[in-house]
């Protein structure tokens, strides 16, 4: 019997009628994505219009989040830098962060942690403690903190921004670290000959 026997031509007839269906389906979608035979066009002009109102700068505070160090924007003046970041950290997680779960490491108490933006690429934090006194997730808090401030001559990413942190009452220079990708201090790579 040519083209087989009746149950082989139904199931034949099945998957063509399903490769039609499928095919139907598939050209649909296309047809439905938007974009006509001849190629995209022009979507018209970007949206206008007053923009939200709100603070045109930021600060980035590092707060502590189960699962390691958690960055926090905080509205700030325009021109704050690095000084401006270590208050907003030292002032601790506002009502809703704590109700989040961010926390902080830094001892309790008024502390004065002096930043400053001395070089390109480069914040000098004067801290109130030697770091041996911190646990290491505030030192992670405090240098991923000025390392992510605005206003730091050079424009670096946070990543690459040198932070020497001068501890109290130690004598000799200060200790350079950066803020890796994880938001973890770690020491900077120094040129040979200048250990």
């Amino acid at each position: 019997m040519p083209g087989g026997t009746p149950l082989e031509r139904r199931g034949t007839g099945r998957r063509a009628a399903r490769a039609a269906g499928a095919a139907l389906l598939v050209s649909w979608a296309l047809g439905a994505c938007g974009v006509p035979d001849a190629g995209p066009a022009a979507g018209g002009a970007p949206a206008a219009g007053a923009r939200a109102a709100g603070p045109a700068h930021w600060v980035r505070a590092y707060f502590l989040a189960p699962n390691g160090s958690w960055p926090v924007a905080r509205p700030a003046p325009a021109g704050a830098g690095p000084q401006r970041a270590l208050d907003e950290l030292l002032a601790g997680p506002a009502p809703g962060e704590r109700r989040r779960g961010l926390t902080t490491a830094l001892p309790a108490g008024t502390h004065r942690v002096r930043a400053g933006a001395t070089a390109p690429g480069t914040v000098d934090l004067y801290l109130p403690w030697l770091v041996s006194e911190l646990d290491r997730a505030a030192v992670n808090q405090l240098v991923c903190t000025a390392a992510a401030a605005p206003g730091i001559p050079g424009g670096r990413r946070p990543q690459d921004v040198l932070v020497r942190v001068h501890e109290s009452g130690l004598t000799g220079g200060p200790w350079t670290v950066l803020c890796d990708e994880t938001g973890t201090a770690a020491p900077a790579e120094s040129p040979r000959g200048t250990r």
